[in-house]
């Protein structure tokens, strides 16, 4: 038998991943006897951690929310995806956790062991951002409402604003959360609709767990973030933009490699095709080569791009003609 302290260790992170454990089978896990189990419990509860019971043939125990947040206890792998997750939420778009997410990280990283710390230096080396522009704002109340719903494996209700906006009141089996494109979708069985839908989490308010719990569907696609893709195609059509850019081959190809097709003509120019979900994102990646460019088409492209240069043109223009006012008289006291 494990001794007393690694053993309530073990016990706090088995807790720490389940709702809800049946108190034989949390006893079996540890391989301990049910009395042992309720002397480890106590312990817990004597450290901060507040433990709830249910008693009975069928009985179990399960973490409460306390009065304050006691240590949590996570494995090498855990620390390094916390440490990842924590640098990616400083940019994720989600209202209020950019600086607490800075915050948290320094104390994580503070207490890593070496090893942990070069592979989280790795991870962020070689991880690379696939989006331009800003992102919607998700509100972490409700990120983190549907992650427990998603969790607990129970049904919940949310006001909802579709893309042409039209809203509605949804009651869903939520699945899986996915970030794509720095957006956030829940990934859920509609019990509205009667089928898998994705919601982006930006466009819903008002969330409230029902309490029903329900048994995982099996999702129609290979994984959640496949789903997702699969959705965002569906719904809107991609627009193709062809521009010539007036860069060398390797400067455009550095740039805009990973989300256009780039063919370089020889004479310091390149023609590129963006695919894209809408024109402004298209013109984003174009402005990212900082370079002299020519849009092709479609129109609209070509539309949204003189919309931008008026709009640029006329704050240069207010910004200088601020600068070469004369000043107001001098005063003297």
């Amino acid at each position: 038998m494990a001794s007393t302290g690694s053993r309530s260790l073990q016990l706090l992170s088995l807790l720490q991943s389940h709702r809800y454990w049946p108190g034989q089978e949390l006893a079996d896990r540890l391989g301990i006897s049910p009395r042992t189990l309720r002397r480890d419990i106590e312990r817990l509860r004597d450290l901060g951690y507040p433990v709830d019971a249910t008693r009975g043939v069928s009985g179990g125990y399960q973490l409460a929310a306390g009065a304050s947040l006691p240590p949590l206890v996570v494995d090498d792998d855990e620390a390094v995806a916390l440490a990842v997750g924590l640098r990616t939420a400083a940019q994720s778009g989600i209202a209020g956790v950019d600086e607490a997410s800075v915050r948290a990280l320094a104390k994580v990283v503070q207490v890593m062991p070496p090893r942990l710390r070069r592979r989280v230096d790795a991870l962020r080396m070689t991880t690379l951002s696939t989006t331009f522009g800003p992102t919607p704002q998700t509100d972490p109340g409700i990120l983190t409402a549907f992650a427990q719903a998603c969790r607990d494996e129970e049904r919940i209700e949310f006001a909802y604003v579709a893309r042409d906006g039209q809203a509605s009141r949804r009651t869903v089996e939520p699945h899986r959360l996915v970030s794509v494109e720095r957006r956030w979708y829940l990934v859920a069985y509609d019990l509205t609709r009667f089928d898998w839908r994705s919601f982006r989490l930006d466009r819903i308010a008002d969330p409230h767990p029902t309490g029903a719990r329900f048994r995982p569907r099996a999702l129609p696609a290979e994984d959640a973030v496949e789903y997702v893709r699969q959705s965002l195609h569906s719904a809107v059509e991609p627009m193709i933009v062809d521009a010539v850019i007036d860069a060398p081959n390797d400067r455009v190809v550095d740039v805009l490699g990973r989300w256009a097709t780039v063919d370089d003509r020889g004479d310091g120019t390149c023609a590129v095709k963006i695919t894209a979900d809408s024109a402004e994102w298209a013109l984003f990646g174009l402005a990212a080569v900082d370079a002299p460019f020519h849009i092709l088409g479609p129109e609209e492209a070509v539309i949204a791009a003189a919309d931008w240069g008026e709009r640029f043109t006329r704050s240069a223009l207010a910004l200088t003609a601020e600068a070469a006012a004369p000043a107001g008289p001098a005063t003297t006291s």
